[in-house]
């Protein structure tokens, strides 16, 4: 097959062992960003199929329509970037591996680094040493304080067992089942949503990004935290209302904020208000961006390659099209 790869920023793909699941297949891989549909539609006129990595590339019917060899799309995790219907529509398969049960430990780590970073000011001492500086602030130590996990699914449980690890008071909120769910293994809830933003000394935020949680994290659930706490988000930007962090950060609850995703994503607005507030430490979408991350990623997206070109296409998202799909 004819196989194009998007957004490979680093260039890192081509050295992974996985890799080598593409031996016979025409290869091409793109290492910058593009959302110019024109641009795309050039780039992909011979593409049947796209790998995708992740979210970094919005594909909508305006360009699936220009792209009339495409028969596949091989991804994984969730798909809101991928305009599904009309996939469906035009007879392309899309592919993407749920991954059940297992956790990306890449994205753990980094949630409990900034965590870690945020509590010992580690960025702000690091640039200031750097000007001169003698320890310019004092740190907090984790110990005894409250954690708060805000969704017990398979980050926020491996984030969990860091905090406790760590000698902190783990609290969880969530739905009802998965709240159950936590208890079971050892962790308090909260008795409501109000009440778990007002006891942390820490939150972090491991949802995924759906409907019912789009702006779950609402102006008056910051407004109930701590002026010494801080919030983590790592997982989608849209979990907290719009507008939302930056104003309560400004009024000084919570006091701290440690943020890896964005409304708009690659975010390269150096006057973005996050960026220019001292209490916050930005990184950029790099929860995922690990070696060992990519193997596990990649292994799966080039198997669904191999899964439709050997007739039984895997982890299909749209199973609808099975009747009209694209042949060659």
């Amino acid at each position: 097959m004819n196989v194009s790869i998007l957004d490979d920023y680093h260039d890192t793909l081509r050295a992974l062992p996985c890799f080598a699941k593409l031996a016979g297949h025409d290869v091409s891989v793109w290492n910058d960003h593009v959302q110019d549909i024109d641009t795309l539609a050039q780039r992909l006129k011979d593409a049947e199929c796209l790998v995708l990595i992740r979210e970094r590339t919005q594909i909508r019917a305006a360009l699936l329509e220009r792209l009339p060899k495409l028969r596949l799309i091989s991804q994984r995790s969730v798909y809101p970037h991928i305009d599904i219907d009309a996939c469906t529509r035009l007879g392309i398969i899309v592919s993407s591996s749920q991954h059940p049960g297992v956790p990306s430990f890449a994205t753990s780590e980094l949630t409990w680094a900034l965590i870690l970073a945020a509590a010992r000011r580690i960025p702000q001492q690091v640039a200031d040493l750097k000007r001169g500086q003698w320890q310019s602030a004092i740190g907090d130590t984790l110990r005894g304080k409250t954690l708060g996990i805000f969704g017990y699914g398979r980050i926020g449980a491996a984030v969990a067992g860091y905090g406790r690890a760590f000698g902190m008071n783990v609290l969880v909120w969530a739905r009802e089942a998965t709240r159950a769910k936590a208890r079971a293994e050892g962790y308090a809830t909260a008795a409501s949503k109000a009440d778990f933003f007002a006891a942390c000394d820490v939150i972090t935020l491991h949802m995924r990004l759906v409907p019912a949680t789009r702006f779950i994290v609402e102006a008056g659930d910051l407004a109930r935290m701590k002026p010494t706490a801080l919030l983590v988000n790592t997982s989608r930007a849209p979990l907290i209302e719009p507008d939302a962090l930056v104003n309560a950060l400004r009024a000084g609850r919570p006091g701290m904020a440690a943020v890896d995703v964005y409304e708009h994503e690659p975010m390269l607005d150096a006057a973005h208000p996050l960026l220019a507030m001292p209490n916050v430490i930005c990184t950029p979408h790099i929860g995922y961006v690990t070696r060992e991350e990519y193997e596990t990623q990649f292994a799966d997206i080039f198997d669904q390659i191999n899964d439709y070109v050997a007739g039984a296409p895997s982890h299909v998202v749209n199973p609808d099209v099975m009747g009209d799909a694209r042949r060659a």
